[in-house]
């Protein structure tokens, strides 16, 4: 069983308790304006530009075949036209060009992860399958799953739920601990800013509580777009609901992934959107404390 992967980040403190290695899984089932990861979204292996590192010798157009030309802040790439973009990245000498996606076996994966059985040991950690969103390749995650759970590491799922249960309930059932994130409760918000209904989101949410599953619920709070008082409330009150949510995230929206758009060709669909300011996800927190859940702002 193979799946596409983009990395794995080891020594990481916000994707479950403990140190972690996270698992970044290529492709998603939405499409969320805000997405820090635009190169996970489609579920293919992606070539990324760096402009910054680009010191224009000129050797990728040299075999684009006139699809790439040099332009005053590095080259400009035609990528509906270029067919040999792999060819035109293997000849840069200057690290301009970064490949996202590897295709791995379950088993390599798990070895890979096993590496860091000491800290997880040692900080109550484990790993973490994360996105893009896993669960779309969930018989391999699940075949990692038990290569893990059978050397007694503890295992995450992180999800948006929104895919068919059959799909979502057997990797739910077979990790330790789910996060949950939901993006928006009021469902004309959720399809325009990420594409997708939420009604499936939110069935599978109760379906993943009802299996009495550990469950971290995470909400993103993105300025103009979900951060008002109505939609923060009913957000937490659905996670009050679920009942066994050990804890709500409070993630703050940030602009640190700003910069992909541009290595893939594409325009930041939120660029005039501002960062999460610290007193709107404060303000988030004292209202999931004052529910009686516990929380944390940023996991």
């Amino acid at each position: 069983m193979h799946g596409l992967i983009s990395k794995i980040q080891g020594y990481s403190t916000k994707d479950g308790p403990g140190v972690r290695g996270t698992v970044f899984a290529v492709g998603c089932s939405l499409r969320c304006r805000w997405c820090a990861n635009p190169e996970l979204i489609q579920p293919e292996a992606k070539i990324l530009y760096h402009a910054r590192r680009c010191v224009r010798c000129g050797a990728c157009v040299d075999v684009s075949g006139g699809t790439i030309r040099l332009g005053e802040d590095g080259c400009v790439i035609d990528r509906a036209a270029c067919s040999n973009l792999e060819e035109c990245a293997a000849a840069c000498f200057y690290d301009a060009y970064e490949h996202v996606g590897v295709t791995i076996s379950a088993g390599e994966l798990a070895a890979k992860l096993l590496r860091d059985r000491a800290f997880y040991e040692q900080s109550g950690g484990g790993v973490t399958y994360s996105g893009g969103e896993a669960a779309l390749q969930a018989d391999f995650f699940l075949e990692a799953t038990k290569i893990l759970k059978s050397e007694s590491i503890h295992v995450a799922l992180d999800t948006s739920g929104y895919l068919p249960w059959k799909m979502l309930a057997p990797l739910a059932e077979a990790v330790d601990l789910v996060l949950f994130d939901i993006k928006a409760l009021d469902n004309s918000v959720h399809r325009r800013y990420t594409g997708a209904d939420n009604r499936l989101i939110l069935e599978n949410a109760k379906r993943i509580a009802d299996m009495r599953k550990e469950m971290i619920v995470r909400l993103i709070i993105v300025p103009g777009v979900n951060d008002g008082e109505g939609e923060i409330d009913a957000r937490l009150a659905f996670a009050r609901g679920l009942g066994g949510v050990v804890r709500v995230d409070i993630i703050k929206y940030h602009r640190l992934g700003a910069g992909k758009y541009a290595c893939l060709g594409l325009s930041d669909p939120m660029e005039s959107t501002p960062e999460c300011p610290d007193a709107a996800a404060e303000r988030a927190a004292k209202k999931a404390a004052d529910m009686g859940l516990a929380v944390t702002i940023g996991g």
